[in-house]
């Protein structure tokens, strides 16, 4: 049943490599899912996420608890930028 009031609202980190080099990499954990990328791509991704995680761990909070800003101004931290699509 959608929006069961039983049932949290989960946020989850989705990345994708759009590079390859043949080879298949799918990583996961409780609150990411990375696929795709050569395995360099996909081990910067990896990188990101745990340090993303780490730095929430240490705020006390949890991917669900964070405003998009605060969030924002996190994946900054770590090294991400943010893109803004084109606008046609």
């Amino acid at each position: 049943m959608p929006n069961s009031p039983s049932k949290k609202n989960k946020a989850m980190m989705l990345g994708l490599g759009l590079d390859s080099d043949g080879h298949k990499r799918i990583t996961s954990g409780d609150n990411f899912a990375l696929v795709g990328g050569s395995q360099e791509t996909h081990e910067v991704m990896t990188e990101k996420v745990i340090k993303i995680n780490e730095k929430l761990a240490k705020k006390g909070k949890t991917l669900e608890q964070v405003s998009r800003e605060e969030f924002d101004d996190v994946a900054q931290s770590v090294g991400l930028k943010p893109h803004a699509p084109q606008r046609n």
